[in-house]
């Protein structure tokens, strides 16, 4: 009989702050994944802005006329993108199209001819030059970038 007095006085639960530690932990573990999972789902809600240049081809010879870029856009994000202003080696290309910026369908292609003759007549782009191009939303965002070489 002494002996399971023995054994049951030996017996341990754990205590209250061991619990409640493990049960504080479980918790914050649980609401983590929850919100991963949450955060996750409102990203394909939201949509993205993206387009992809396809090609880029320079139309002209360098020192000649005319002087220009033919980019081939493809919208890889799920929403339209609307491009309102093109940069190239950071300077701000006028946009000639008269209808003003340039809207892209989602999935959608695009073709875009970049004039790049200066009023003077000069030629601003040069055989073996690096170009880059950026593509700016009305939000001022960049939606896509892309750079080559002009040959």
């Amino acid at each position: 009989m002494n002996t399971i007095r023995k054994i049951k006085r030996s017996t341990k639960a754990l205590s209250p702050v061991v619990a409640s530690i493990i049960l504080i932990a479980v918790t914050v573990a649980v609401s983590i994944a929850v919100a991963a999972w949450m955060g996750a789902l409102t990203v394909g809600f939201m949509g993205s802005n993206s387009v992809t240049v396809t090609t880029m081809q320079f139309i002209g010879s360098s020192g000649g006329d005319p002087n220009n870029i033919t980019v081939a856009l493809k919208n890889t994000g799920t929403k339209e993108v609307t491009i309102a202003t093109i940069k190239v080696n950071n300077v701000v290309i006028p946009n000639t199209d008269t209808s003003g910026a340039m809207t892209v369908a989602a999935a959608g292609t695009t073709t875009i001819y970049i004039e790049l003759a200066t009023a003077d007549g000069t030629n601003p782009w040069t055989s073996g030059n690096a170009y880059k191009v950026d593509f700016y939303d009305t939000n001022n965002q960049v939606v896509g970038s892309f750079q080559q070489t002009a040959v």
